[in-house]
């Protein structure tokens, strides 16, 4: 079957599923769950088709269960993911999200980054930072730049969906998506649960890889435009040290430090050679979560494309056994390092490079450059470019590439977020549309939650009124962010 046919072609097979009133996260998806158990779909072993062609296997149609309940759905429970379905649900959309981990906040949380760049921007960036400081969840002072505590991330972002009545729904794909003519109008996950199909007015895209507008028939480009080389992966983990203050000149901005970083992964460079190790990320870094407990950065894979999942799974248990054999090693030293355990390493590798998929604007180097300013503006972004080298021998000598020029603060807009092929569809993170070295610089965390919470309201604006997003005058989005946050 055709992941881009027509929408009507797809089996209409309906089911009611009970209205969604509950206000918290947890609510809204066992409903979901419960929605899905009322229609069992999982079939039994069918005949196999002749039809099929020589190493293909024809697989036989069937009528999915299909559900019309959302005004937006959202793919990818990221930064951008949770951003856009807050803002959407807040916006009054009828809002449903989707993940493929078992938890909410992505590589905030089942990437374990715990480190968070270019984040003091206006809207629920803000709201973020405040909330974690009323848990007692987040390091460093300086609202721009910080270490964060990702289980507290993981039930913050739950609270938060849950009071904006998004019906979340994990450890779920999407798995291919239909247009009806040029819009996209319905798509179908994976899970536990089988195969479902559900529609929806607007979708957004916040997969990171750029999966859901990729299914769609969306054009997109994917790493460096010369030779289709991408950033390497990076596996992070928690450890635990017997005293933090004991190694606070390893630790990278360890309290309160700005601007110590440099000076940090150089003396941990240093202590990792005595332990006889060489890190394949050259400025292995340690930052601090809380307590005792450290994030561990020390690993590059490179060359893996993220659409090959033979790659990422091979890149994962490479990574996986370099940081345990770093670990190992730095404990062996003794002193400061006696005890260093690792207590997890992260649910899923961190990615750099997915899809960006194409748009009505595309950000560009000459943006960065020219600090390009733009009235449908979503987000300033103020980080560098940050390119981490393609391969070993580019990292032994130039680790991270700032693109020859510094950065100017530029504006991404509107635009960049509304797929250009397939009307219904927008991006947000770092699968909107942008060449290799803008994408270099908006791809960190800060700029999704700004991205998700403009794509969420301009959906919500969207679907509500019955028009495509780009159909939509920010101008007014503008005026339901004013209030529509908390």
């Amino acid at each position: 079957m055709n992941p881009v046919m027509n929408a009507k072609n797809l089996s209409e097979s309906t089911f009611s599923a009970a209205a969604l009133s509950r206000r918290t996260f947890f609510q809204t998806a066992f409903a979901g769950a419960a929605g899905a158990l009322a229609a069992p779909q999982l079939a039994r072993g069918a005949e196999v088709s002749p039809a099929a062609a020589a190493g293909t296997f024809q697989e036989p149609s069937r009528g999915l269960p299909l559900r019309d309940d959302a005004d937006v759905i959202v793919c990818g429970a990221g930064p951008a993911g949770v951003a856009a379905a807050i803002a959407a649900g807040r916006a009054g959309a009828r809002t449903r999200l989707f993940d493929m981990s078992g938890c909410l906040g992505g590589v905030w949380t089942a990437g374990l980054l715990t480190w968070i760049f270019d984040f003091n921007k206006p809207g629920l960036t803000r709201e973020l930072v405040r909330r974690l400081d009323e848990r007692g969840a987040r390091r460093n002072t300086n609202p721009d730049r910080f270490t964060y505590e990702p289980e507290a991330m993981k039930l913050l972002l739950e609270d938060l969906c849950g009071a904006a009545k998004v019906t979340s729904q994990l450890h779920t794909r999407v798995a291919a998506a239909y247009r009806d003519g040029n819009r996209l109008a319905t798509i179908v996950t994976e899970s536990k649960s089988g195969r479902e199909a559900w529609r929806a007015p607007v979708f957004i895209d916040a997969t990171g890889d750029g999966d859901l507008g990729a299914q769609a028939g969306c054009g997109w480009d994917c790493g460096n435009e010369t030779d289709g080389a991408v950033q390497p992966l990076t596996l992070n983990a928690l450890a635990v040290v017997r005293d933090v203050a004991a190694l606070g000149d390893f630790i990278s901005f360890y309290n309160n430090q700005d601007q110590r970083h440099f000076e940090a992964y150089s003396a941990f460079k240093r202590e990792l050679k005595r332990a006889g190790c060489e890190t394949s990320y050259g400025h292995p870094t340690l930052f601090h979560v809380r307590g005792n407990v450290v994030t561990v950065m020390i690993n590059h894979e490179y060359g893996v494309k993220p659409y090959d999942a033979a790659g990422l799974s091979e890149a994962t248990v490479r990574a996986r056994a370099e940081v345990l054999h770093v670990v190992s090693a730095l404990r062996a030293l003794g002193g400061p390092w006696a005890d260093m355990q690792v207590v997890s390493t992260a649910e899923q590798i961190g990615i750099r490079d997915g899809r960006r998929i194409h748009g009505r604007y595309t950000v560009s180097r000459d943006d960065l450059i020219a600090g390009a300013r733009h009235p449908d503006t979503v987000a300033r972004a103020t980080f560098n470019v940050d390119i981490h080298a393609a391969d070993r021998k580019k990292n032994d000598a130039e680790t991270i590439s700032h693109g020859g020029f510094k950065t100017k603060p530029y504006d991404i807009p509107l635009r960049a977020l509304i797929a250009k092929d397939v009307d219904g569809l927008m991006m947000a993170g770092r699968c909107i549309s942008g060449d290799f070295t803008a994408h270099a610089s908006y791809r960190v965390t800060g700029n999704a939650v700004a991205m998700g919470e403009a794509a969420g309201t301009v959906a919500a604006l969207a679907a509500k009124s019955g028009r495509r997003p780009h159909e939509i005058a920010w101008a007014d989005a503008l005026k339901v962010l004013a209030t529509s946050g908390q």
